[in-house]
Formats: structure tokens, C-alpha cells, sequence
């Protein structure tokens, strides 16, 4: 059992998140903010779900996809009275910045803000979460949809949804305010979710990542990100490749968890026998072995199928993030 991956803090924590409450700081986590009257109908045109129907205190994910509906970074929205924040990945912050910009043109009523600096994200993740939140004032979130939201003191934007398939929620506020909440959060019982343990949960449960699973060779579809895609919303970016393929069920690969007998290196060719039918996209090590993402093509098979991945036998199981149902 590779234990060695894992030290004693981690395992606490993941531990926390099954049976209580963990709470893993994200504030290095990009946070754009779009104003102006027309930031709904641009974002509604820049993304796969549907921005004209939600209102204030509502939210939801979306997938930023490029011309042909190729990935490029799954992004939590969050529909405040006055603007729309977005919390993206770390790593395409600056990327979605001026990938955005490119499509505001001189008349649009659109302004995009980069607020990271000046605003922190925790999430609280595992069953546990709720009293806390009732704890912070923001009891009234509890049982709401996800994406739902509330402003409570000091500017603390309060959220359903831990950013995981595990119960939770994610909070964002000026960082002033970050070290008075953190420490409410660890008073309260939560058990601090290091980066290295959030890796390893995203890999559990699936949640893809910019770079891995979200890249040129991917669309949403493959990735399993139903929640995220308005069929009946009109145009945008994309739109047309991704109705296409849902249209005559022409997805050719999906990304499925593998469970592996031993050691894996990312990138490694996933096999059947002699022919090659996936490829390894994420990979670690986990307190039980050693598990992976990876794509797999659709005629090959789904759950319970054996493969080969380099040269360590693995089996193929569903992962909670996403989901291969047509719905």
C-alpha cells in the first residue's frame, strides 16, 4: 500500500471530507469579475451553459470552449446583483483574461475585471460544512441548489458547492477578511486540505483540470460535463460542434477513473490487449493504491473493462464529477 505518497496531515484530511468537514484554501485560483449591462448575453455567447436565465444569487458552471469546442477551463459563475464573478483555474487566469477580451467589441457594455489579488477562495468540503456555515451566518444557503449564493458580513460571498463531487460550499472574499474567516473555519473543526490533497481528491472523483483533461483534444462531452452545456440556448462559441455530437451520439472517447494494480506515468498509452485505446491524463497515489483519469474510446468498453496502462493492469470505474449518460 503506497502510504508513502501520503503523510499523516493529508490522510486526516481526506479522512475529514468523508466523515466532517475540511476546508482547503483556493485563493491561488483566478477570480475575473464581468460588469456592465451586457455581461450576461456576453457570457451566455462565450460558454456552453445558459447566463440569460439565471439571476442574481444563482449560479453554475461552464465550460470556455474554443471555435471548434475544444476545452480550455471549466469556470464556476456566480450571478451577483451588479456583475458576474468568475472563479477559474489557476493556471488560465491570465489565458481567459485576454481570451475574453478578444470578443468585446467597441459597442459592448461589457468590462472584465482581474480581482484575485484582492479576494481570497476557501471551500469547505464534506457533510460536515453546514454547521459551519450556519456558524458564519449563512444558514439560509443550506439545501439550495448549487451555484446558489448569499452575501453575508464583511463582504463574504457564500456559495453551494465545494468545487468537488462532495458536499460543501465555496466562499469568496476580500482577502482583509481571509485570516478573521480561516480561523473561524479551523475553531469551528475543520481540518485543513493541503493542494496535494485536493489533487488527489480532483483525481478520485474526477473533476478534469486545464492542461490534463481539459485541453486542444478534448470537448465537453468527452470530459462528461453535462451539468455545464445548454442544448436549447442558441449560439456560441462552439455550439455547433458540440449540438453536432449530441445529435448523432458521435462522442468517440470518454474520460473515465482508472483503478491501477501499481505505478503509473501520465501521458502513458492505455491498451486492450494489443490494441491502444486511451491515454493516462492524471494520475497519484491513494492511502488504498494507485488510481488515474484517463480518456478511453467509446467502442472499447466503459466500467469494469480491463486494461493495460504502460506496463500496470488497471480496470476502469465511474468517477462522480462527470457523468457518460446521454441526458
Amino acid at each position: 500500500m503506497p502510504t508513502s505518497a501520503i503523510d499523516a496531515k493529508d490522510a486526516a484530511a481526506i479522512q475529514a471530507v468523508k466523515e466532517g468537514v475540511a476546508v482547503c484554501d483556493r485563493s491561488h485560483w483566478g477570480r475575473i469579475r464581468v460588469s456592465d449591462d451586457e455581461r450576461l448575453r456576453f457570457l451566455h455567447n462565450q460558454s456552453t451553459n445558459d447566463f440569460q436565465s439565471l439571476k442574481p444569487g444563482q449560479g453554475c458552471d461552464t465550460v470556455m470552449v474554443t471555435s471548434t469546442a475544444r476545452t480550455i477551463d471549466l469556470v464556476t459563475a456566480y450571478i451577483l446583483e451588479d456583475a458576474v464573478l468568475l472563479l477559474v483555474s489557476p493556471n488560465r487566469r491570465e489565458f481567459l483574461m485576454q481570451w475574453l477580451d478578444r470578443y468585446i467589441f467597441f459597442a459592448d457594455k461589457v468590462l472584465l475585471t482581474d480581482v484575485t489579488d484582492e479576494t481570497a477562495t476557501l471551500s469547505l468540503i464534506g457533510s460536515g460544512s453546514d454547521a459551519i456555515i450556519e456558524r458564519l451566518g449563512a444558514g439560509a444557503i443550506i439545501g439550495q441548489p448549487y451555484g446558489n449564493h448569499v452575501l453575508v458580513n464583511g463582504g463574504v460571498i457564500v456559495a453551494v458547492g465545494s468545487g468537488l463531487a462532495s458536499p460543501g460550499y465555496t466562499l469568496i472574499l476580500p482577502v482583509s477578511e481571509k485570516e478573521r474567516i480561516w480561523s473561524e473555519i479551523l475553531e469551528s473543526g475543520a481540518i485543513e486540505l493541503s493542494d496535494r490533497a485536493w489533487n488527489l481528491l480532483r483525481i478520485l472523483q474526477g473533476r478534469p483540470t486545464p492542461d490534463a483533461e481539459l485541453t486542444d483534444d478534448y470537448n465537453p462531452l468527452e470530459v462528461g460535463l453535462w451539468q455545464t452545456i445548454s442544448f436549447n440556448k442558441g449560439c456560441y462559441i462552439g455550439q455547433e460542434t458540440i449540438a453536432r455530437l449530441n445529435t448523432y451520439k458521435g462522442v468517440k472517447q470518454h474520460l473515465w477513473g482508472i483503478r491501477l494494480g501499481g505505478p503509473a506515468e501520465i501521458g502513458a498509452a492505455i491498451s486492450v490487449g494489443d490494441e491502444k485505446v486511451g491515454k493516462l491524463t492524471s494520475y497519484t497515489e491513494t492511502v488504498d493504491g494507485y488510481f488515474g483519469l484517463g480518456y478511453i474510446r467509446t467502442k472499447a468498453g466503459g466500467v469494469g473493462l480491463k486494461v493495460q496502462v504502460g506496463e500496470t493492469e488497471g480496470e476502469i470505474v465511474a468517477v462522480p464529477f462527470v457523468s457518460h449518460e446521454y441526458p
